[in-house]
């Protein structure tokens, strides 16, 4: 029977050491990031911003007369796009959920009548409320100052026919 030094058996046991360790580590980077969820208020915000987006353009082919209420949802979209957090490198690559429908039903199917806007306005205003629901104060503060505009666009549409 042969017997080991004390140096040999030093050296095997760093070898095996460091092979373990080295096994650790590759076997550590092959683990997938678990992508973090959806931040809700960016959800929202996206959702607020498409549906925006949709009611500008109806705007923006109806009447000339009605172009300060186009204005006004501008002003609302360009404020929900500067609170959107940019988004990260990954997310870029990720597609957007799609959007909620719009409150619009018939007006997003193309007639522009001050009665299909007039309507738009009094859903977006309903659901205003439900928004603000668990959103920071802030958000919740923008949301229900653009749902009393929307409630006044409303009123005011009401009142041209």
């Amino acid at each position: 029977m042969r017997s080991v030094s004390r140096r040999a058996l030093l050296r095997g046991g760093a070898l095996g050491v460091a092979a373990v360790t080295v096994a650790g580590c590759a076997a550590e980077e092959r683990v997938p990031p678990v992508a973090a969820p959806p931040d809700p208020e960016t959800l929202l915000l996206r959702e607020l911003i498409a549906g925006k987006e949709r009611t500008v353009a109806l705007y923006a082919a109806a009447s000339a007369r009605l172009e300060p209420f186009r204005q006004r949802h501008e002003a609302h979209l360009a404020e929900l796009r500067r609170r959107l957090p940019p988004a990260p490198a990954s997310a870029a690559a990720t597609p957007a959920p799609s959007p909620t429908p719009s409150p619009s039903g018939s007006a997003a199917q193309g007639a522009t009548s001050v009665r299909a806007l007039r309507d738009l306005e009094r859903k977006a205003a309903a659901l205003r409320t439900r928004q603000i629901e668990g959103v920071s104060p802030p958000l919740a503060q923008l949301l229900a100052s653009i749902g009393a505009c929307e409630a006044a666009h409303a009123l005011a549409l009401s009142r041209s026919l």
